[in-house]
């Protein structure tokens, strides 16, 4: 499935929120709320978790970055398959399958994309 243009424009705000940020920790806030935007588009899921590989290695965390390699094999697969945990972080602590609840803000705005 693609995403229309307003759930990818909220995608892209996320992602640039992350690229901007001024620590780790809202590099990976940003990371985990546009995965939340992203697993229903191959391409873009997985762009997310290339991302995540990215500061996991820039960060020198080995438990994420064999996670992340891990996810961006499965990424692409699950999207285009819809077995994906809906509302899942893409973090190596969230687990592969675990569904979680979708912020507020975000699924309001997934909601208005869909309309």
């Amino acid at each position: 499935m693609r995403l229309n243009t307003e759930a990818k424009r909220l995608y892209q705000s996320e992602m640039t929120a992350a690229r901007v940020a001024p620590s780790a920790d809202l590099r990976w806030h940003h990371l985990e709320r546009a995965h939340i935007v992203s697993q229903p588009d191959p391409w873009l899921h997985t762009c997310n978790h290339a991302a995540m590989l990215k500061l996991a290695l820039a960060q020198r965390d080995r438990r994420e970055s064999v996670g992340q390699v891990l996810r961006l094999i499965l990424a692409a697969p699950g999207s285009f398959t819809g077995r994906y945990p809906e509302g899942n972080s893409g973090r190596v602590a969230a687990g592969l399958l675990t569904p979680m609840p979708v912020p507020a803000d975000l699924a309001a705005g997934l909601r208005d994309a869909q309309r």
